[in-house]
Parts: C-alpha cells; structure tokens; sequence
C-alpha cells in the first residue's frame, strides 16, 4: 500500500503512469510474489576487529541461492548489517552500493530479476573490547555465505592470534552442539520451568516420596544444562572436556583469561513452516500456469 501510495505521489495521481512506475522499480513483480514461501537462501558472515554479524537472506529455492547475483546481494547486506545491527528497517533503507536504490528497493529489483519471492528476514550482530568476535560459516557456497552461520565473542586481552583459533574452534562447536546460552544461568526461565515441570512428571511416576523426587529434578536439570549451556556441554573438537575447561586451557597459551560474551547461530530457514508440493504443481507454477 505504501509502495502504492508512492507511485501515485510520484506520477501526481496518474494510475496508468502509477502502474508503469511501479513495474519500472520491480514493485509490481515483487507484490505478485509476496505470499509465497521463502525458506531457502543464504546465510552471511562477516566479523572485523571486535565485531561481527550474521544475517539471513531467504529465496524460495536453493537454485536461486547458487545465483551469482543473489550471492553478491547477500554479501553487501552482511557487510550493511555492521551500520544497522539486527534492525531490518533501517538495513532497508540502507543506500545500496553501486546503485540509485535503498536496499528494500534493491530487493524488489531482484525480485523482478530473477523471478522468486525473496525476503531479508534476521540479522544479529555481536561486539567486544578487548577480545575477538571469531565465525564459523557451514556449507559454505563462499566466503562468509552459507547454510548455517555462527559468531562468538570472546573477551580477553591475550593474544588475539590465539582468540581468532579458538573463536573458531568454539563457533564450529555451536554450529554443531546448537547451545540456548552461554551458561546455565543465562538459560530462558521459562525452558527451564517447562523442562522442569517434565522432570517432575516423569520422577513422580517412580513412586518415590517427594524430597527424593525433588533431588531426582535437580540432578535431571544438571544434566539439561549440559545439553544447552554452552559452558558445561562437551567440546565437539576433542569429544571429552568441558567448553568451560577449554577456554582455561587456551588462556594459558593466550596470556589471558578468555571469556565467552554471547553468541549467535542462524540455521537456514529454521521456524519457516514450508509449503508442502506434488511435483505437478511446482512444475504448473514455473509455467504460469
């Protein structure tokens, strides 16, 4: 509608020049394709001294993420996520580089381009000081793009050689272990009330009395943390100590403790509830028919 309310200001009313308008910047396309559902693409990585961000970039097929003029969209976005953060508003309205057009406007001209619901969904971005923020891309079609992307920030004034090893070590082990949170105490209360309301149910079913169920609960719930704090899950690199005792180790060889700030993983299209199709009617839509 705003698109709409645009053209008709920029042609003082005309509704035939107000259509043209709108074909001319890809708007019209790009509205046709609006309601169909965009769970492939990329995801994008970048990090710089003490920063880094992720963002995630959908299409409605993995054929138009290997497109060479997605991928190029994709990894100016990843770069103009460091201006905005996480807000998608403003990375819209960002100037998009080499061109006339914002970045919205450059993604309705893709739209137009290629043919494909497209849509800048999520973005994340970390920093630290002193430290490293350290990334990690998987399936990786190019530098920085992928199927899934993780930075980690690890504050610390050792050696930042070492940090950026570590950082890297430790972003693969979130790609792989998906951890909730840093810690066990940084966990959402809530999972841990719903995961604990489980326990409970399950402990009662023994029969046992109620203080003995309660300290069942509560080593169940240590065990639980280990599962999604970061910290206390076991390090996928060497399959036996603890992330916690592993970032002891390393700070030996960087000169410094090193502590994990946060963390971010964006896995490809997760949370999308994709459309279901028979290969006839994918075949009836690329026709148009």
């Amino acid at each position: 509608m705003m698109d709409c309310k645009k053209a008709l200001t920029e042609t003082d009313g005309d509704l035939d020049a107000a259509v043209d308008w709108l074909r001319t910047k890809g708007l019209a396309a790009a509205a046709k394709k609006a309601g169909r559902v965009a769970a492939e693409g990329l995801v994008g990585v970048a990090t710089r001294e003490g920063a880094g961000v992720v963002v995630e970039v959908n299409a409605e097929t993995d054929f138009v993420a290997r497109n060479e003029d997605f991928q190029k969209f994709a990894a100016e976005i990843t770069e103009l996520c460091f201006e905005t953060g996480d807000d998608m508003e403003a990375l819209k309205s960002v100037p998009y580089p080499g061109t006339e057009r914002n970045v919205g406007e450059e993604l309705n001209h893709l739209i137009a381009t290629i043919g494909e619901n497209m849509g800048l969904r999520r973005a994340a971005s970390l920093e630290v000081s002193p430290g490293v923020v350290a990334h990690y891309v998987h399936n990786s079609v190019k530098p920085g793009l992928g199927k899934i992307g993780v930075i980690v920030a690890l504050k610390s004034e050792g050696d930042h050689g070492v940090l950026g090893d570590l950082g890297k070590q430790i972003a693969m082990h979130v790609a792989a272990a998906m951890p909730l949170a840093v810690s066990a105490d940084e966990v959402d209360a809530e999972s841990v009330e719903r995961e604990r309301a489980v326990l409970t149910e399950q402990a009662r079913e023994s029969g046992k009395p109620e203080n003995v169920i309660e300290k069942m609960v509560e080593g169940r719930l240590r065990k639980y943390f280990e599962t999604v704090a970061l910290l206390e899950q076991t390090f996928v690199i060497d399959g036996e100590s603890k992330v916690k005792k592993v970032l002891d180790d390393w700070a030996k060889d960087a000169g410094a403790p090193i502590e994990v700030t946060g963390f971010v993983r964006f896995a490809l299209g997760e949370g999308i509830e994709r459309e279901e199709k028979d290969f006839a009617s994918e075949v009836a839509e690329q026709v148009g028919a």
